[in-house]
């Protein structure tokens, strides 16, 4: 039996020039996925619609090339201070 760990190994090390490809929504999203709530929460503390995180999730995944919505996660609680750095700007 093959297991998940075997069958994609993740390494949670990425160039902060893919974070940079993230809108400052999907950054603020993305923080916000660490604490490991749902979309209804995640909207209701963004003051967004629940479909628009629905929305924001696949392609804050496709753009970090992460296999799923916890690999995301895991690279957002890796990187944190960097994924807030983008918003001092805004």
């Amino acid at each position: 039996m093959t297991t998940v760990v075997e069958s994609r190994p993740f390494a949670v090390s990425v160039d902060t020039a893919v974070l940079d490809r993230l809108t400052a929504r999907e950054r603020e999203v993305l923080r916000n996925m660490t604490k490991g709530e749902t979309n209804r929460v995640l909207a209701r503390r963004l003051g967004i619609a629940e479909r628009t995180v629905r929305a924001h999730i696949p392609s804050v995944v496709r753009k970090l090339g992460a296999g799923s919505r916890f690999e995301a996660s895991l690279t957002a609680f890796h990187h944190y201070e960097a994924l807030a750095e983008g918003d001092i700007a805004c």
